[in-house]
């Protein structure tokens, strides 16, 4: 059975959905095992021989550890073809894709100059420099997602919840904390609150216990 290491609220949301949508597709089932970030349980010995980055998500199949977002769900969409995780034609599919190379390497990214901005500069000043143009950068990436939401038929590729989707949700969520009201991003927010009802998806939701709102007026 595989296993998936994930941090609730983290990225690894994204995995943990895509194997909610496998396991209603065609059963198979997989272990979920927490990992408490806040803890430091990614950096115990035990799991930096998992990954020595330190970070979620991780798989595990037969004893085998596979990490990054992109390789765990290239690996999944590709071993269970039947979830139809993908639309199967070779443009959709790479048009998918591309949209997740892009989640993965540029939005998400742009978060972390929002979160951690003392990872891109040092002293005070600088650090607010990073985290406010890292805040303007990653709100137009949203907006770009709304654009994409609006066409959402139901979802953002097909009738099924991908990997894509799930990142979308992450990123919404994520907004939500730095500050981004999702009420200014309508079809986004909607889009996202479509999904999160969806079975799998609020499988994923209810295990690790995170809540779809995290928006708090000031």
């Amino acid at each position: 059975m595989m296993k998936l290491y994930y941090g609730p609220g983290a990225c690894s949301f994204v995995p943990h959905v895509t194997l909610e949508v496998i396991k209603a597709a065609t059963g198979e089932d997989f272990e979920a095992q927490a990992v408490k970030l806040h803890k430091g349980e990614q950096k115990t010995p035990e799991y930096l021989a998992m990954n020595p980055l330190g970070l979620v998500p991780v798989l595990v199949e037969d004893g085998k550890p596979l990490t990054q977002i992109v390789a765990i769900c290239d690996y999944l969409e590709r071993r269970f073809p039947q979830a139809g995780l993908l639309p199967t034609d070779p443009w959709l599919r790479a048009q998918a894709m591309s949209t997740f190379a892009w989640m993965n390497n540029t939005v998400h990214p742009t978060f972390t100059h929002i979160y951690r901005p003392a990872n891109f500069a040092s002293g005070e000043a600088a650090q607010a420099d990073v985290r406010q143009v890292g805040l303007d950068v990653f709100r137009s990436h949203l907006e770009r997602i709304q654009g994409m939401a609006q066409k959402a038929a139901p979802f953002l590729f097909g009738d099924t919840p991908s990997f894509v989707d799930a990142y979308a949700l992450v990123f919404l969520r994520w907004g939500g904390l730095v500050g981004i009201d999702p009420a200014g991003l309508p079809a986004y927010k909607a889009y996202v609150e479509r999904l999160a009802a969806a079975p799998a998806v609020a499988a994923a939701i209810a295990r690790e216990g995170i809540a779809l709102e995290t928006y708090k007026p000031k």
